[in-house]
C-alpha cells in the first residue's frame, strides 16, 4: 500500500524547519546508506547528532502523533529517528535500492524492523526539477513529488529510487517504522476498516452499525497487534 498523507506539516510549521534545514552543515548521504544502497547513493544527509537534526526531528516526531491518517495506516511500533537529506548540484540522485530489513539506531542499539518507509517533503514540486521518488512494487510503478509538508508511507520492501534533480534542490524527511501488525495485508485490512468506519460516521453518527464495526476493528487489532 502507498499512501499519500497531506499537510503532516502546515506551511508554518514548514517554513521554520526550512530555516534550520538552510542554515544547517550537511554531509555526504552514505553514512547511513547499507552496503547495497551506498553503491547507488548520491545525495547531502544532516548528520544525525547535528543540533538542526535534533530540533527538526522533535517537529516531525511531534506531528506524526498528530496524525490520525498516519497511525491508521501505520499502526507505529517504532519509529526509527527521522533523517533529513538533500539533493542538488552534482550529490542528486538516489538509485535503485531495497532498504536494509532492520535498522539499528547506533546511538541507542535499538533495532527497528523495517515495515514502513516515509519521505516527507520541505520543498515544494516547482522548486526543483526532476527529482521524483519513483517507487516499484505490487500497486506497479509510482512516481512521487508532493507539496511541502506532505508525506508518502510505502512498503519498505519496495524497489525504489530518487530520479536525478536537474535544477534547484529537493529537501526530505525520511526514516523507516516496526508497525505493530506486521503482516501487510491485515495492516492494509485494518486501514480500509478504520476508514470506512470513519466514513459511516461522519454520515450517519455513532448509530449501531458504526459501534459494532467499531468493535469489530478493536479486537481484530487485539488479536493480530504486538507492542
Amino acid at each position: 500500500m502507498l499512501l499519500h498523507i497531506p499537510q503532516v506539516l502546515s506551511r508554518e510549521e514548514v517554513q521554520q524547519c526550512r530555516e534550520w534545514l538552510t542554515a544547517a552543515d550537511w554531509v555526504d548521504g552514505r553514512v547511513t546508506a547499507g552496503s547495497q544502497s551506498e553503491k547507488t547513493k548520491n545525495n547531502l544527509q544532516l548528520p544525525e547528532s547535528s543540533e538542526a537534526a535534533q530540533w527538526l526531528r522533535a517537529r516531525v516526531l511531534e506531528a506524526l502523533g498528530k496524525s490520525a491518517l498516519f497511525f491508521s495506516a501505520a499502526l507505529p511500533r517504532k519509529i526509527y529517528p527521522p533523517l533529513f537529506n538533500c539533493y542538488t548540484g552534482d550529490s542528486n540522485f538516489f538509485g535503485d535500492h531495497v532498504d536494509n530489513a532492520v535498522r539499528t539506531h547506533a546511538a541507542t542499539q535499538t533495532h527497528v524492523r523495517t515495515d514502513l518507509s516515509f519521505t516527507l517533503f520541505f520543498t515544494d514540486p516547482d522548486e526543483y526539477e526532476g527529482g521524483e521518488l519513483v517507487i516499484e512494487d505490487t500497486f506497479g510503478c509510482q512516481k512521487v513529488k508532493l507539496p511541502a509538508g506532505d508525506m508518502v508511507l510505502y512498503p519498505s520492501s519496495s524497489v525504489h529510487r530518487v530520479e536525478p534533480v536537474t535544477q534547484g534542490a529537493r529537501i526530505c524527511c525520511f526514516s523507516w517504522l516496526e508497525s505493530m501488525v506486521r503482516e501487510t495485508e491485515r495492516r492494509r485490512l485494518l486501514f480500509e476498516l478504520d476508514s470506512n468506519i470513519s466514513r459511516l460516521r461522519q454520515a450517519h453518527g455513532d448509530d449501531e452499525t458504526a459501534v459494532g464495526l467499531t468493535h469489530c476493528y478493536h479486537n481484530l487489532v487485539r488479536m493480530w497487534a504486538s507492542t
